[in-house]
């Protein structure tokens, strides 16, 4: 197989340019769910809510500026084909991303938002122990380098977060009661700014359903459903239910509290039912850039990351 080496200065400027785009520009399945709600609202207060939001959007993508004050946690998902080589060997990309983080917020295109969470000391650059958070994978499928990069929010992250080691005997029955409990938590008053996106860990260890949950939320588009027909059923059941619960935008009531719920699962031990929560805010700052081998990149607005075999 022909390497794809790439450059230090390449990877930089793909990583920054990323960022940045994802911190001004909705991707296009968000400003299409945005305008479909708005189209089918029925109350006064909810359609003002979403009206001033997208108008919002707008104006931020126009100036090149935030779409929302709180940029949150800089987040980087990175796929990697076999045949790619970075200059100076993998282990570089934190840094070329810690690099990146910390330009893009001296230019006040992210907030400095991450602090010690000890002493509360604020570097101002968005870079500290464990930040910004870098998740790697690795695909024999293809053949180019994708970076994907999400500035996710505080509200959706600090109030949209819970998880349940539960046992077998719950079943389906104890996995919807606590979806919908912690949906009731994290979305009344408006504070995790819905409508949101649901993700939805099922199985695993802890630590891997709470990464598949928080991925489920940020990474798969609205719209999208899971291949199973079992999963994908149930994804459309919980949104359906939500929805009816008239939590509304930003918690003022009305028709859409939730834009879409997707569900991600694995395998568990038989003694095991671990269920993690995760909400991502209403306007799903995400974009997606790759690298190909020819040196032309291609802009998305969502990755691959769950590309099924």
């Amino acid at each position: 197989m022909e390497k794809f080496v790439i450059k230090r200065n390449s990877l930089y400027k793909l990583i920054y340019n990323t960022m940045c785009r994802a911190s001004s520009v909705l991707p296009s399945d968000v400003k299409k769910a945005f305008k479909k709600a708005l189209n089918e609202e029925n109350q006064e207060i909810a359609k003002r809510h979403l009206s001033i939001t997208l108008n919002n959007q707008e104006m931020a993508e126009k100036d090149k500026t935030f779409c929302c004050p709180d940029t949150g946690y800089p987040l980087y998902y990175i796929r990697i084909g076999d045949n790619v080589e970075i200059e100076e060997g993998f282990s570089s990309i934190y840094n070329i991303c810690k690099d990146a983080t910390t330009r893009i917020t001296k230019e006040a295109k992210l907030r400095k938002t991450i602090v010690d969470p000890f002493t509360h000391y604020n570097p101002g650059t968005n870079v500290i122990n464990g930040m910004p958070k870098v998740e790697i994978k690795f695909d024999s499928k293809i053949k180019y380098i994708e970076i994907t990069a999400c500035p996710k929010g505080g509200g959706s992250e600090i109030f949209g977060t819970f998880y349940k080691m539960m046992v077998p005997a719950d079943g389906q029955r104890g996995i919807l009661k606590f979806i919908y409990e912690s949906a009731k938590k994290a979305m009344q008053n408006g504070k995790t700014c819905p409508p949101n996106v649901l993700g939805i860990g099922i199985g695993g260890t802890a630590d891997l359903c709470m990464k598949l949950a928080k991925e489920a939320c940020l990474l798969r588009p609205i719209g999208d459903r899971h291949p199973e027909e079992r999963i994908a059923k149930l994804e459309d059941k919980i949104l359906k239910d939500i929805n009816s619960l008239n939590i509304g935008p930003m918690g003022s009531g009305g028709l859409t509290t939730c834009f879409d719920v997707h569900i991600e699962y694995a395998g568990v031990h038989t003694a095991a039912l671990p269920v993690a929560f995760n909400t991502q805010c209403s306007i799903c700052r995400r974009s997606t850039s790759i690298l190909y081998k020819d040196r032309t990149t291609e802009i998305k607005d969502y990755p691959e990351w769950f590309k099924r075999s």
